[in-house]
This record gives C-alpha cells, structure tokens and sequence, in this order.
C-alpha cells in the first residue's frame, strides 16, 4: 500500500466519502425500489395482455440511464457543484451568490428571491413526499414473501415513520456513524442483485444507446408523457448532491457519486431490466424479484434501513432550509437545537418536525401505497432542479465570467430537460400531482408575506425613530442620570435609536454609565471568521455601536458575544449588564393588504429575540410598543 493511502489526508477522504454515502445518496440510492417499476406500468397505457416486455424495459432502462447520466452526473456533479458560496451549497446559497449581483436593483432582487424562495418551497414538498414513498416501497416487500402479509404494510410502515420523527430530537450525531456503512452494504447489494440478471441477458447493454429511449418515446406518443413522468423518479433526490455539499466538501461527494453510487444504481436498474426481459410477471415488483429466495428477508430488512436513513437525510435537509430561512429573514424565529458539535448544518426544529410528521401520516393513510403516491412525487424536485438550472447558470455566466458561448447552449439544454420532466409531471396534477403544488404554495405564500412584512415593519420603525447622531447631541452631562452598568439594546439598524431605549428613558428617566448599540446581521454568506464577527465604535458619552455578523447557516449567541467583546479588549461584567428588548405590538392599518395580516399573525407568534439570540432570562428585559404598518 502507498504512503499516500495511509496519509491522513487519504483516511479523511474516505472517511467523508463513506459518511456521503450516509447522508447525500439516501434518496437518489432508494429509487431502485420503484422507479423502473412504475415507469414500465406507466408505458403499458392500462394494456396489462402484453406478451413480452422487451421493448418497454430496454426503453425506459435506456431513459432512466441516460437522465442519471445528464441531470446528476453532468449538471450536478461536473457543474452545478462548482457554484460553491463558500463551501455551501443548496438553494439559499445559490440564491445569496446571485444577489450580489443585484444588491441596487429592488426588482431583480426580489425576483432571485423569488426564485429562491420558490425552489425552498418545493423542497419542503419534497420533504413530505420522500419519506412516505421511500418506507411504503420497502414494507411492500413483504408482499413477495406472502401476500397475505399485505394487510400489515400500512401499519408496520406508520410504526417505522413514527419511530423516525421521534428520534429525530435526538440528531443524527450518534447513530450517523453507522449511515454510511448502511449505505455502502445497499450500493453494493445493488450492485451485487443486478450483475446477475445483466450475465445471463447481456444483451440488455443496447439500452446503452442513447436513441433507443428517444426512439420509445417516438412510438409510445400517446403515453409518452406518463413515461418522463415516471421516470424522473430515478433522479429524484440528485438536488441533494448540490444541497449537502457544505457537510462533506465537493470531492468526496463527487467520488461517492461516480466510484460507487452511479455504477451500483445502473447496474441494478439494468439487472431488473434483464429480468422482465425474461420474466415478464416479475413486473409486480422487479426490485425484489432480483433477489434469490434466501437473500430476501435479508434485503428487506436492508430496504428498512435504507429507506428510514434516506427519510431521515431529507427531513435533515428541511431542518437545514429552515434554518437558512430563518437566519434570512425569510420565515419566522423558530427555536432551533444544534444537535453536533461538528457539523453545524445538523440542527433539529421541533415544529417543523410535528409539520412534517403530521403530514407523512396523512400521505401514507391517503394513498396507502408507493404506486399511487409516486404520481404526488416529482414535481416538487422537477420544479426545485429547474430553478437550480437557472440561478446556476446566471451566476455561472454572469458571474464566475464562464463562456457564454460555450455555456448559454449547454444551460439552456438542462433547462430545456427540466422543464420536460416537469411539464410530464404536471399532467399528473389530479392523480396527487396537486399535492406538493399546495404545500409550495402555502409555504411560498407564507415566506413572501413574512419577507414583505419584515420590510414594511422595519421602514415603519425606521420612520418613527430618532437619527442616533441626533440624539447623542441633546444628551449633557449629568443629564439623564447616569446608573452603574452596562445595558445592551438590539438595534434593526446602526443608525438609529431603539424604541427600547426611548421607552426606558421615558418611563425610568436613567441610562447605565454604558450603553451599547448591538446590532445582529446575516451576511449572505454561511459562516463568518471570528475573528471578523465584530466591529466595534465608541461613540460620544459613553456609547458604544457593535456590529454582530453571522453567516445564514449560524446561530446567534449574545452570551458568546459578550466574551468575545471581552477577548477583544472591550471589557463589560456579563453580571453588571442588562438586555433590553423592544417587543413592539404590531397592528395593521385599515388598508393593510392580507398579506400583511398574515404577516401579523406570524410575526405574533413567532419565537421571541430572548429565546433566539439565546439572551440569559435574567439579564434581560423586554420594552413593548406599537407599530402600524
């Protein structure tokens, strides 16, 4: 063995790319389990006397090789994985990479937010849909062992999507050590089940041929649409690729992708191919049917593991968008747990986590199998990859300065691509399609009424304050009275005086001997060095202005704050400080449009700056007030 195999440069690396292989490929890893299937019954048009399925299987095998080969080795992987904002990727970041593009330009700012938004929205659909499909596609192996078994399916897959949302508290710190090996015992056993089918029909290696899925489509026109349809339930879950980048680093996803995940995934959907080639009745359930009888209680059994580590990485993956949302502006505070020391995009928001749980339940009791929730399922990730597509392209081009002749052809191709997969998706729109359309909408109606709001409510207390120059020029000596201490008022604004302090002024008619302005920004960025979180400034009379940045994937911490300030020669008592909090009553003005109640409502509701700047309960005091927007 090399010196470089034993670095420890070379055990990291392994060591990322099977902890990928837990985390990244959980979802994209189980579409074996029904894509080809669904896909084959999609082409038959209700035709169930078909004597051989020759045709269909090497068709849709070479549509299926093929999409995985241009949406996720070729946009994702080679491209799309290169639009970095520091190491982060996802749909936010892309977002905050091509704002800076637009930081003068009101109406093309809001238009990427759009954007943005709207591709987070469809990823909480997606978060819905996933863990429903992923676990029902695994209890229904049962049925290849008896079908009397089948009436527990629904029951055994409740239970297992139970046990997963409640152990999501608890984060995937202890037990994501075992995902990866999980993972890379199902690529392989993937592998491994479709090696054996593709020996003893070899000839299905013509599906290689790019012209034969084309050709299929051309002479199935009439169910051609149903086709793309199902089988871009193959790619679903290659957005993750691009979303958990920040976790594990570009390589060793690129790796995990190209060494072990795309082969062992071509080599099953082939090897299932090969076998309705044969047997044509094993279309009940080809996946399966692949596995020799002693092997089979075995796969299942490894099914469970897969499809529960996949819901769990894309319910993370929620958590993480949430978060990222959070910290934007873009939906309310939500109390939010860290549950790694390590890993600072593994986080738990219990709400979120009832949301979802609540409504898996009611997809699994409402469609009851994967069959009919897989027309519910694509056109939430369809909808999210065209929006990469987009912002991807413009910050490519337009940032980054690649070739637009060689590149505008090329994104435009992928989008063209995307925008099939979704139109095919939409015609499913009243078999359950409608499905992760509402839950966008309503998620994208709540993000753009919360980031309009936010605005509306920071103009009107921008409006109704003091300019903070003005005000240290009336204040004289001895005059307020000055207390020992210090006190800490959170800003909106560096410019400005806090309603809370205004109000403390008023009814108490002191300051402390030291005030400080803190005034908390998320940068469009993921994480801020400490050592350029904070600017100070001494101003006049003892006043001082810190600015507290953090990137969109941190969380604010006062406490830490405050030690920093002291490393940093600013030496304050955290015993002799107070935080004062403005808690402003906000009501809505007889011509408020509903968005703006919405936003009301939400804004009531949401989790107070104590609780989410992790402020100590009895160093603080919070200030209310009234603001009309």
């Amino acid at each position: 063995m090399s010196s470089n195999a034993n670095s420890p440069t070379a055990t990291n690396s392994s060591y990322l790319l099977i902890g990928a292989l837990g985390v990244v490929f959980g979802d994209i890893g189980t579409s074996p389990l029904y894509a080809l299937k669904v896909a084959v019954e999609a082409s038959r048009g209700g035709n169930t006397q078909l004597a051989t399925l020759e045709p269909a299987a090497l068709g849709i095998l070479s549509l299926i090789a093929w999409s995985l080969m241009i949406v996720v080795t070729i946009k994702y992987v080679m491209i799309v994985m290169r639009a970095d904002n520091k190491g982060e990727g996802g749909v936010f970041s892309l977002t905050a990479l091509v704002l800076q593009k637009f930081s003068s330009n009101k109406n093309a700012k809001w238009m990427v937010t759009i954007a943005g938004t709207l591709g987070a929205s469809l990823f909480f659909g997606d978060s819905l849909i996933t863990p429903a499909i992923s676990v029902l596609s695994a209890v229904e192996g049962l049925n290849v062992i008896s079908p009397d078994l089948n009436q527990y399916v629904i029951y055994i897959a409740l239970f297992l999507i139970a046990s997963l949302f409640a152990v999501e508290r608890f984060g995937t710190g202890k037990v994501g050590v075992v995902f990866g090996p999980i993972m890379l015992v199902w690529f392989l056993a993937l592998g491994l089940l479709g090696i054996k089918e593709i020996i003893n029909n070899p000839s299905v290696l013509v599906a290689l041929n790019p012209l034969l899925g084309f050709e299929f489509l051309l002479q199935h026109q009439t169910v051609a649409i149903a086709i793309l349809g199902s089988v871009v339930l193959a790619v679903t879950g290659g957005e993750a690729l691009y979303a958990d980048m920040g976790h594990f680093g570009r390589q060793p996803i690129q790796r995990a992708w190209l060494i072990i995940v795309f082969p062992c995934l071509l080599l099953n959907y082939f090897g299932q191919a090969a076998l309705l080639i044969r047997d044509a009745s094993a279309l009940d359930n080809p996946f399966y049917r692949l596995c020799p009888s002693w092997g089979l209680v075995p796969m299942i059994l490894l099914a469970f593991m897969a499809t529960i580590i996949a819901s769990q990485a894309v319910i993370s993956g929620a958590f993480s968008i949430a978060n990222q949302a959070i910290q934007l502006g873009y939906i309310p505070r939500l109390r939010i747990k860290h549950t790694s020391s390590h890993e600072i995009g593994q986080v738990y928001v219990s709400k979120i986590n009832i949301l979802l749980f609540l409504g898996v339940v009611l997809l699994v009791l409402t469609f009851k199998n994967s069959d009919s929730l897989a027309s519910a399922y694509g056109i939430s990730v369809t909808g999210a990859m065209a929006i990469d597509t987009l912002l991807a392209g413009f910050y490519m081009i337009k940032i980054r300065n690649w070739s637009p002749t060689l590149f505008v052809p090329l994104f435009v191709g992928l989008f063209a691509i995307d925008i099939g997969f979704l139109s095919a998706n939409l015609f499913k729109f009243f078999e359950g399609g409608w499905l992760p359309i509402a839950v966008a909408t309503v998620v994208l109606i709540v993000m753009i009424s919360w980031i309009s709001g936010r605005e509306r409510l920071l103009s009107a207390r921008w409006s109704n304050s003091m300019p903070l120059d003005d005000f240290l020029s009336i204040i004289k000596e001895g005059d307020p009275i000055r207390v020992p201490g210090t006190s800490v008022f959170m800003v909106p604004h560096e410019n400005i005086v806090p309603m809370a302090l205004m109000h403390n002024l008023k009814h108490n008619k002191v300051l402390h001997e030291r005030v400080v302005l803190l005034h908390v920004e998320i940068e469009n960025v993921p994480t801020i060095l400490d050592s350029q979180r904070l600017t100070f400034k001494a101003l006049k009379h003892n006043f001082y202005s810190i600015r507290v940045a953090y990137g969109f994937m941190e969380e604010p911490d006062m406490v830490r704050v405050m030690a920093m300030a002291r490393l940093q020669k600013f030496h304050v008592n955290l015993m002799e400080t107070s935080f004062f909090i403005g808690r402003e009553k906000v009501v809505a003005k007889k011509s408020s449009p509903w968005h703006l109640q919405l936003f009301i409502l939400l804004h009531r509701i949401m989790l107070g700056a104590t609780d989410y700047y992790r402020i100590p309960l009895d160093h603080s005091l919070e200030l209310g007030g009234h603001i009309e927007i």
